[in-house]
């Protein structure tokens, strides 16, 4: 038992962290990229608070990597699933999901925008609240290939995170103590998220 002991000794807290943390943060980001109830803003935010205040190195550019390849591999594959169920006659949960999240009024601007602009109005939703969704729907009903989906929505994902990291790091670098530096960044990220829809119903009520 002393070879046991030995390495019980050699584990650190922030190695034990690690092998849980960044499975963790891949596959929340990975399902809230399927499921859009998820606030993987917040998740990337916190766990960039995390790594600040680690001592291992490449703590952050690891958080970066992790949270931008499970969200652009959601994407990818929530497109795909989307694709699948606009060929079927019955459509699919996964294109119910989408539709019921794309308010008519959004979907037009949307599918609008991205007749103009084309990648760059991608790119830019997946910065903007709730923003993703209506583009990706209506990159759908536009009947872009998955292949050109994937080439246009990599620089969103990776833009993505590197917005929310940021945040996470100004929010820890505030603090000592890493879990005031998360608190602020999800009460930052919630704000971020409500913004939109506070403006909307300003607009609407004016």
């Amino acid at each position: 038992m002393t070879w046991l002991a030995a390495a019980s000794a050699t584990v650190t807290p922030e190695s034990t962290q690690q092998v849980v943390g960044y499975p963790s943060l891949f596959l929340l980001v990975l399902i809230g990229a399927l499921v859009p109830v998820v606030p993987t803003g917040a998740l990337v935010s916190s766990a960039a608070v995390v790594a600040l205040h680690q001592r291992a190195p490449y703590s952050s550019a690891l958080v970066f990597v992790t949270a931008a390849l499970a969200a652009f591999l959601g994407d990818v594959a929530l497109y795909w699933l989307g694709r699948r169920g606009m060929r079927s006659r019955s459509g699919s949960r996964w294109l119910a999901a989408i539709r019921a999240r794309a308010p008519e009024e959004r979907l037009a601007q949307a599918r609008g925008k991205l007749a103009e602009h084309g990648i760059a109005v991608l790119v830019l939703s997946r910065l903007v609240p709730a923003g993703r969704i209506p583009v990706m729907l209506a990159c759908l009903m536009a009947e872009w290939p998955p292949r050109r989906f994937a080439r246009g929505n990599l620089p969103a994902c990776l833009a993505w995170a590197a917005t929310y990291q940021v945040i996470g790091i100004v929010g820890g670098s505030l603090f000592e103590e890493p879990w005031e530096g998360v608190v602020l960044a999800v009460v930052l990220t919630v704000l971020i998220s409500a913004v939109p829809g506070v403006w909307r119903r300003v607009r609407a009520a004016g």
